[in-house]
């Protein structure tokens, strides 16, 4: 992942090509040469171009990991306050435990919907099994709430059902 002095450094050389760009157009307008039009388009996008990256070097881009947590897939969202993951059936507590600390770092957002009286947003993980051929039973292995206003949650609930690990199948080794 590019951090923040990377896109500094790019937008220098997109700032240098930038001011190439614009004494070409420069020249082309002065020699009358039949491209000094596009010439001029091509500093204009530069100029964007640089602004963009210069914007990108401002603002920091990282992304919280959790050391423990597994891939998950989100399943649900509907981009308020519950949201749900698959999780693989092969699942410790403890990587329950970062993986849903994972996924509510993921999932935070300042543009999430929520009414007034709604503050918190559950994330629950789930994974599927199949006891006979052709039939899916979802069972969910636990829950995060977290708040929907601060990003560094100090009181996130997590619950973690232990019961329902005893029904995961065990692993094959």
């Amino acid at each position: 992942m590019f951090s923040q002095t990377d896109f500094l450094k790019y937008a220098q050389w997109s700032g240098i090509a930038t001011l190439v760009f614009a004494a070409v157009a420069v020249l082309a307008f002065i020699f009358r040469w039949g491209i000094r039009f596009r010439l001029v388009g091509t500093t204009g996008f530069m100029l964007v171009l640089t602004g963009g990256l210069f914007a990108l070097s401002l603002a920091p881009l990282t992304r919280t990991v959790i050391p423990g947590a597994v891939r998950y897939n989100l399943v649900y969202d509907n981009g308020s306050t519950q949201a749900v993951i698959a999780i693989p059936s092969q699942i410790t507590p403890t990587q329950l435990e970062a993986t849903l600390r994972q996924a509510a770092s993921d999932l935070y957002s300042y543009g999430r919907l929520g009414k007034p009286q709604e503050k918190f947003l559950t994330i629950r993980a789930r994974t599927v099994l199949h006891p006979e051929p052709g039939i899916s039973v979802p069972l969910y292995l636990g829950q995060i709430r977290r708040s929907l206003f601060t990003r560094e949650d100090p009181q996130m609930q997590i619950e973690i059902y232990q019961d329902k690990f005893a029904q995961l199948p065990k692993s094959k080794t």
